[in-house]
């Protein structure tokens, strides 16, 4: 006889060990999940889907989570063994935001989990907390049942305070809250390859949901979509997976026809491919990154793209490299920041992120900068950018750079697509997009052009 799968067991079982990986062992969610989502592709679509959402919704809202857990639990979230306490994080989850799964089936579920991995004797206070908190969770329903922002929004006090300082309660709040909606899975047209149109009736020929984004309408926000690998347009290279936010900063270093450009950390390769797709064919663009294993990610997505003209470079960006000097028109220095702008997506960061490491990226981000920009032409381009949306890596940066080096900031407004919401310009050849104004993350871009 056939051995009976119990699904939603399975399913939270897979759960389980995706967030054991990220939340004690400092991984991060959309490495694991990925992961676990190729290693499982036989699942279904929906099963797949209640895999992400219980492991991205349980790291979005965990610390508000965690409050609640100690509502009803007589030991400390610090002090439990680190699979009760995950098990209990993401079963909480389910109970106070998955509507469709019954309260009964995930304490049920979560009391087998316990067994099968060997927590037996903790079968009774699982069921206990989990039991407590689906009676009260009416309590839990409106925003008047947290008394901070910090909770409201299940984000780290000093991350919300540091955001009030800077852009008042009201904006800090949009932001916040911003993360905690549903976001599309954005792809870039490579309009090279094919047009917009044309790409647009391969995906919907294959019932995937596609809408332009107005003012950039080579950008799409997907929907109904099981596997990307699934669609003919990805397979095919006709479409490139890149937020909205990242492909601005195509729109505004304009490549002119001909022009070399220095991607110095380009992995996995959405920019420089977007630089090169605007060339069409003509001009070099050299996508760099510090391993082998980012290059590879690179190489793959510039043969899958069938893109011209890129290349992917092995090179440490910390490492000055004396036959670039003065040959580039554009200099892109998209730099590893603090990640705060992204936090919808990838919502580990939060609980990665501290203010030491903020200085100490800033630092780096400097460093790189003292050496990059040799490479520029006279005259020509450094395009700096990050993913975040702390003034000391973005603004306070720039300013630091016009100050030590031979650049002058250039303003970009007329390089800006049409409707474009969300953005906060404080000085010169600089734009803060903010989250939760827009269709945009949290994202900065600076532009500034070597003196002759």
């Amino acid at each position: 006889m056939a051995k009976t799968v119990d699904r939603g067991l399975e399913n939270r079982e897979i759960v389980l060990d995706v967030l054991m990986e990220v939340l004690e062992k400092g991984a991060f969610i959309h490495q694991v999940l990925g992961q676990a989502l190729y290693k499982y592709q036989y699942l279904d679509k929906s099963d797949r889907a209640f895999i992400t959402r219980a492991a991205e919704g349980t790291l979005d809202y965990l610390i508000q989570i965690d409050y609640i857990i100690e509502k009803y639990s007589s030991v400390k979230i610090r002090k439990m063994k680190p699979l009760i306490r995950t098990l209990l994080r993401m079963s909480a989850y389910q109970i106070l935001y998955m509507d469709r799964v019954p309260d009964a089936a995930v304490c049920n579920e979560a009391v087998k989990l316990a067994a099968k991995r060997r927590f037996a004797g903790l079968k009774g206070f699982v069921n206990g907390v989990l039991r407590s908190i689906s009676r009260e969770k009416a309590a839990f329903a409106s925003d008047a049942a947290f008394d901070s922002p910090s909770l409201r929004y299940s984000i780290p006090q000093w991350i919300y305070d540091q955001w009030e300082a800077e852009y008042g309660r009201e904006r800090a709040e949009t932001v916040c809250a911003s993360f905690l909606k549903e976001r599309p899975l954005w792809v870039r047209c490579n309009l090279s390859r094919a047009s917009a149109d044309e790409i647009l009736a391969s995906l919907r020929a294959q019932q995937a949901e596609a809408e332009p984004l107005p003012g950039m309408e080579y950008m799409l926000a997907l929907s109904r979509v099981n596997r990307l690998e699934d669609l003919e347009a990805f397979r095919e290279g006709l479409i490139q997976v890149q937020d909205a936010s990242s492909a601005l900063v195509g729109e505004i270093a304009a490549p002119r026809p001909g022009d070399y450009v220095i991607d110095v950390c380009a992995a996995p390769g959405g920019k420089s491919l977007h630089l090169a797709d605007r060339l069409n064919g003509t001009g070099t663009v050299e996508a760099r990154d510090l391993t082998p294993q980012k290059i590879e990610m690179i190489e793959e997505n510039i043969a899958r793209c069938r893109m011209p003209g890129v290349r992917a470079v092995l090179q440490d960006a910390l490492a000055y490299d004396p036959d670039s000097r003065e040959k580039a028109d554009i200099v892109l220095a998209d730099l590893p920041c603090s990640g705060l702008g992204i936090m919808g997506r990838k919502p580990d960061i939060k609980y990665h992120m501290t203010p030491e490491k903020m200085r100490e990226l800033a630092a780096l981000q400097r460093e790189i900068l003292s050496v990059v920009w040799q490479y520029v032409k006279p005259g020509g381009l450094l395009l700096y950018s990050t993913c975040t949306i702390d003034r000391l890596e973005n603004e306070e940066n720039v300013r630091w750079f016009a100050e030590n080096f031979p650049f002058e900031p250039v303003d970009f407004s007329n390089r800006l697509p049409d409707g474009i919401a969300g953005g906060v310009s404080r000085q010169k050849g600089c734009l803060q997009l903010l989250p939760g104004a827009g269709p945009f993350d949290g994202f900065f871009i600076s532009l500034l052009k070597r003196q002759e």
